[in-house]
């Protein structure tokens, strides 16, 4: 009789004798036997390889520079571009709202890579000739104009992001230039409200596109940045107010992000999204945090050692409990599945 198998899920089913031991072994045996998936670490190194290719390069260049000189340098990065972005149009599959069904692989890494080397010779010409002068916000505008059209049309989740990340650099250059570039404050009030508006323009958009079908798979990369972005506004406004002793401000702050953290939740267990679930859960600690600080504060100082005493083991053994129970929570009274896992195409 067949050996009982070393899979513990199985080995319960024969105990309970729910599964014959020659099923059960079958089972086993075509489990072993069923090829690996290294899907997501050929990708990781195709992406590591890109990256790795453009910095080394960038390098490359910098050692040579007086030998090799600026006009040799601009025109062999753009005809590598060029090249990268002419095998991208060639293998480019007929456009689609939904997702695009990829001709080749090569073209999906090869149309990242040329959007790289476009930001490497953007940010040469400039560095060298000077072609944008001080109009910084129109430097890091032109990547979003160029990556966010290219993103659509090559069905391109890679390079969307880094378009939606030149879109926040140019409102944060356009908000605020001179904090950026002289000050080096990056959180002041206008910054922080122009990334709470982005953030959840984002969103907005990444809403839009899952209801819409447009680009359904994009609303992924929208709801991610923007989220992010939407709460650190809000994070550091609650910072800031909760040390500068502004309880309005700061509980404001805190019942936003609360709220914010609320929509996620609901969209994690939508769309069983464990990436969302946990960002919620991150932001909303720090906000419960600075409400329950506020309080402390408030307290005679007797009691504020004995308060934290009890708060902060509670607060460790509350997200502990959380982590422990990730998967009930997720699951419990959740709706239908549209995306467990964040696209993994480029």
């Amino acid at each position: 009789m067949p050996s009982s198998p070393p899979d513990p899920y199985l080995a319960d089913l024969q105990a309970r004798g729910l599964l014959p031991p020659d099923q059960a072994a079958a089972i086993a045996a075509a489990d072993q036997a069923q090829p690996f998936s290294l899907h997501y670490e050929l990708r990781t190194l195709l992406y590591l390889g890109i990256t790795l290719l453009a910095g080394g390069l960038g390098v490359l260049v910098y050692q040579h520079l007086d030998s090799i000189g600026h006009e040799v340098i601009i025109a062999a990065t753009a005809v590598l571009m060029a090249a990268c972005f002419g095998y991208a149009a060639r293998h480019r599959g007929p456009f689609t709202w939904g997702v695009a069904p990829k001709t080749s692989v090569g073209a999906d890494y090869l149309l990242l890579l040329g959007c790289l080397l476009f930001v490497v010779l953007e940010g040469y010409v400039q560095y060298q000739y000077h072609v944008f002068g001080t109009r910084y916000g129109l430097a890091t505008a032109v990547p979003a104009l160029v990556f966010l059209p290219l993103a659509y049309a090559f069905d391109h989740r890679g390079v969307l992001a880094m378009g939606l990340t030149a879109l926040a650099s140019w409102v944060g250059l356009t908000v605020a230039p001179l904090s950026v570039l002289t000050e080096n404050d990056f959180w002041n009030t206008s910054i922080r409200s122009a990334a709470l508006g982005l953030g959840l323009v984002l969103m907005a958009a990444g809403f839009y596109s899952e209801h819409q079908g447009r680009k359904a798979h994009f609303a992924f990369t929208y709801l991610l940045l923007g989220s992010n972005l939407a709460l650190a506004a809000l994070a550091t406004s609650l910072v800031h107010a909760t040390f500068n002793e502004q309880p309005v401000a700061s509980t404001g702050a805190a019942l936003l992000v609360l709220a914010l953290c609320g929509g996620l939740f609901w969209y994690a267990r939508r769309t069983q999204s464990y990436w969302f679930l946990i960002l919620a859960a991150g932001y909303a600690y720090l906000a419960v945090g600075c409400l329950v600080g506020q309080v402390i504060m408030a307290l005679p100082n007797d009691l504020i050692g004995l308060v934290l005493m009890v708060f902060f083991p509670l607060s460790a053994l509350g997200m502990v409990l959380f982590f422990v129970n990730l998967k009930k929570i997720m699951h419990g009274s959740a709706g239908p599945a549209t995306a467990t896992t964040p696209p993994s195409n480029s």
